[in-house]
Formats: structure tokens, sequence, C-alpha cells
């Protein structure tokens, strides 16, 4: 079956390699990528398959029992098939806002590159498949937990529309993995698992950052051909020095727009990456690397999911697109070492900000059914802004409130306050505090939004933006505690109907509804850490 595919690892035929070979945490000079192998499991198992992935890769839709046990061979890492070139990626990155020098994959080995069904090189990766020399102190392993939250996430997201790797297997290993999981010193075992990731590239802003740092002239030209050749053919592939100089002012420009585009997406369907380090941002646009990740539920533009980020809160819900404004000045100071000339990278990254300004608003008034050519108006971005002020005064499950939103809009207009906000109160996490002038200011908005529209029953319009469905955590915990009893009928369930988040799907209600009251401070549900 792996064998049958089309293998074509141009990442390793055309980047320079670690000249070593052994496998312990140690500095790499000079290198792109180590020559890894997966560490072999003892009792592989396939436990969720996606076939909508699967299936442009050469792969089964629906494997057979035998089938199953061979893609579980081949995606724990227990057998590597003739074409594939396993490997670690070597990378920097800046953490938290500090610079951390060498990262890596250091629990992830690419198996190689396979030439999907478009003629596109997809790389297959290897979450948790073992140490590699970027482990530092770790195990190279992942947990059952992290892995389900990965696995069902990435394909959230894709069926979101917004961008992302894929994920196109869950394998089990039969293994116990020792966790800190809130790094409170209590470690426990925990059940073992493998995801296998798919993209055109985990190339990140990264990977650039290591070599300029490190004054590796040669290897950052390198790497900047290799992803201008590869990732961005389009903008064309440099001649000379003077040429790549101005391609890489183009290239930045692209990073910084499908970035700027990416930002909007996640901040659009309420979704909060967690740990947005600068070696955790792909150079394609995609949201990349799903730690400790959430989903807003009450609004809080300064919620973040991430325990270890709770005091700081750099990575918070309402801040995600000016980290990344930042993060992407610092690929800017790694191409700077080649292009020399700031201006026009500084440019760019002005640009970004501008389509920020301009965009973010806009889509936040497509999820109100209010369509804007041109510049957006200040009327329109003040009663944005009014919104956010408004689910911010009391505990409203975004989510929910916007699929509810349209059937305000078919109210009598002379409803009372009461009458108004009825059909957004299924939203509330304390609907007895929507009284005096937290009720007042809901319905106020809301006829302002009302007299707003253009038409009178938005719903169909605002249904196909407002998703009903998204990976609240406390879904993916229940899938999760389902799964380590042996039972995978919540992910698959999940799953499935996480491919239509726009759709009704009568029958499972249950999965739109806003997180119990048990959740609030669960581990898993609330809060995560990066321990995985």
């Amino acid at each position: 079956m792996f064998d049958a595919l089309t293998w074509d690892d141009r990442f390793v035929r055309g980047l320079p390699g670690d000249a070593r070979s052994e496998v312990f945490p140690r500095q790499v000079p000079g290198a792109a990528w180590s020559p890894v192998r997966p560490t072999p499991v003892t009792a592989p198992r396939l436990r969720a398959w996606s076939p909508e992935v699967a299936g442009p890769l050469g792969l089964p839709a629906s494997p057979s029992p035998a089938e199953s046990d061979e893609i579980a061979r081949v995606l724990s890492g227990n057998s590597v098939v003739e074409g594939m070139t396993p490997r670690a990626d070597r990378y920097g990155g800046h953490q938290f806002g500090n610079w951390a020098g060498q990262l890596g994959d250091g629990r992830a080995i690419a198996l190689g590159e396979v030439v999907d069904a478009d003629g596109t090189n997809q790389t297959l990766q290897l979450k948790g498949a073992g140490p590699t020399p970027y482990s530092r102190s770790a195990d190279g392993r992942a947990v059952l937990r992290s892995s389900v939250r990965e696995f069902l996430c990435s394909e959230a997201m894709h069926h979101l529309g917004v961008p992302t790797t894929r994920a196109l297997s869950l394998v089990t290993t039969g293994d116990q993995v020792v966790r800190d999981m809130f790094y409170d010193g209590h470690p426990a075992p925990e059940s073992g698992a493998v995801v296998c990731r798919v993209a055109p590239s985990f190339t990140r802003f990264g990977t650039f950052e290591l070599p300029a740092s490190l004054g590796e002239e040669d290897l950052l030209r390198q790497l900047v051909d290799h992803t201008l050749t590869h990732d961005f053919p389009h903008l064309g592939t440099p001649r000379d020095d003077q040429h790549r100089r101005e391609l890489m002012v183009d290239l930045f420009d692209e990073v910084c727009r499908r970035t700027a585009s990416l930002m909007i997406d996640w901040m659009r369907v309420g979704f909060v990456h967690g740990v947005m380090n600068t070696d955790n941002l792909s150079i394609l646009g995609l949201t990349i690397d799903y730690g400790p990740y959430g989903w807003l539920e009450p609004y809080d533009e300064g919620w973040t999911p991430n325990t270890t980020d709770r005091h700081m809160k750099r990575y918070r819900y309402g801040t995600q697109p000016i980290v990344a404004q930042w993060n992407l000045s610092r690929l800017g100071g790694a191409f700077h070492v080649l292009v020399g000339d700031a201006t026009m990278l500084e440019a760019s990254l002005g640009s970004y900000a501008a389509t920020i300004e301009q965009e973010l608003p806009r889509a936040w008034l497509a999820k109100l059914g209010i369509g804007v050519d041109g510049i957006v108006a200040e009327p329109d971005r003040r009663l944005v802004a009014e919104l956010h002020e408004v689910l911010s005064s009391t505990e409203i499950d975004s989510t929910i409130f916007f699929r509810s939103l349209p059937d305000v809009a078919t109210l009598d207009r002379t409803a009372t306050d009461r009458s108004l906000v009825e059909p957004v109160l299924a939203a509330s996490y304390a609907p007895d505090e929507i009284t005096g002038d937290v009720l007042a200011g809901l319905a106020g908005w809301l006829r302002r939004w009302r007299d707003r529209l253009d038409v009178d029953d938005p719903r169909a319009t605002m249904d196909a933006v407002n998703p009903k469905y998204v990976l609240r955590n406390y879904l993916a915990q229940l899938a999760i505690d389902a799964a380590e009893q042996d039972d995978d009928s919540l992910i698959a369930e999940l799953h499935d109907t996480l491919r239509r988040p726009y759709d009704e799907q009568p029958g499972r209600e249950r999965f739109a509804e806003k997180r119990p009251e048990w959740a609030r401070e669960r581990a898993g549900c609330s809060m995560l850490s990066c321990s995985s």
C-alpha cells in the first residue's frame, strides 16, 4: 500500500542534512534536517482515519482489517517502507517573546513527501514517533488525549474553511507515556498515541530565524530558494542574488497576507491557538501545532486556554492578530540578513496591519449578515465595537449567540427589551444576570443591529458564516474519556459532525450545546498545558 505511493522527498534532496546520524539531544550546525527513524512501539492500533485526506494520497478511504493493520504499523513508525526518507526538521523560535535558539522537531518525524492526485507534494509527518536530536530532555512521544485533540481539530478547522495542516490517522501505541499534565509535580502514566499530520510543507517562521541568528547565510539562502521554488513557485525561482532579494520581498509580502487572512479566520470562528511562538507559525499561512488550543465559549477577549500563559496572557484571544504581526517582524528580521534594505519588508508589515484593520471588521459584519463593499464606514465599526462590549458584559456563548441572532431579526419591531433578547438567552451562561443595564445594553444593540440589516430574514446568509458546531474542549474531553476506555465511537461521531459545521444536522444538537457547568474548571475542558 504505502510502497505503491509516489514518494518524492524534495526537502531532503534539495537541502543539506545533519552530518551525524546519532539520536541524542545536541546542537545541529548547518543543516535543515536530521535523518532519524521512528522508534517502534509495542502494539500499534488504528483508532481514527480521515478518508478525505487518505483518498488524494492514494490510500483507501475505508481500509479493510488487513489494511488497517498495515496502516497502524506504518503510521506508528514500526515499519518504514521503500521510498520514505524519515527526518526531523531543524528550526528555532521565539517562545513567549524570548529567543529560544535551536528547537526543531522534538517529537515529530516526517516519513517523506507523497505526490497527491493533484500533483502536489504532501509531507506525511508522525507526531509522537520517538526521540530526535531536537528532543532536548523529552522522550519524543505523545499521549492519547493530545492526539485525539489534534486529530479532531485539524479536520474541524479544515471544514470550517480555516487553512490548516490535516490529520490522516490516529494510532495508539500500546505503550504508556509519563506526563506531568499541569507541571505541578504530579506525573502519571498515560496511553501513548501517534497522529499522522499532512501538509504541503511544515516550514515555520523559525526555520529561517535559526540560520539567520547563527550567521549561516548559505543555509538561509538555500532555505529561501527551496521555499520559493517549491512552496511559492508562482513567485519565481531566483536567478542571482539581486533577483533573490526581490523575490524575498514578494515572498514576505505574501506570507504577511496569508497570515493576516489566517488571523481573521481564527477570530471569526472564535479559535484561540494558545501557543503562538514563531516556531508554531507556518510559512504557508496554515494553522499548525495543535497544543493547548480552545474555542471561545463565554466571549472574553482576554481568554487563553494555555495554563503556562495564564498570568501573562500573551496569547489570549484578543491579541492574536497583534502577536502574529510581531512574529512576522521576527521573520522579516531573518529575511533582512539577505535582503539588506528593510524598507520594503517594513511596507509589508504595514500592509498586514492595514489588512487586519480593514478586513477584521468586515468579517465581523459578515457574521452579522451585513455585507460591505469598499471601506468599512465608522458607524459599522461602532456597531462591531459595541457588540464586543455587549458580549463582554455577561457570560454569553459566542458560537450560540451568532447562530441564534437571525431569530431576533424576525421579531415585531415593537418587541419589549425582554422579548427582543429572548432568542439569544440560550447563549447565556448566567441568564439571571441579563437584567437592568445588561438587559438594556443588549436590547439596545439588537435594535441598532436590526435597523442596519438590509434584509428581513438574514438566516441563510448568516448560517453560512456562523458555525453551529465547533470542537469545544469539553466535547474533545468526552471523546478522550471514551477512547481511554477503548471506545472510539464518540471520536467517529464528532469527526463526522464536524465535517458539516454550518449545517443543522438534526439529531446531533447535543454537540452544539454550551459548555456544561461540570466542565467549567475540569482539566482539559477549560485550560490545558503544553504537556502532551
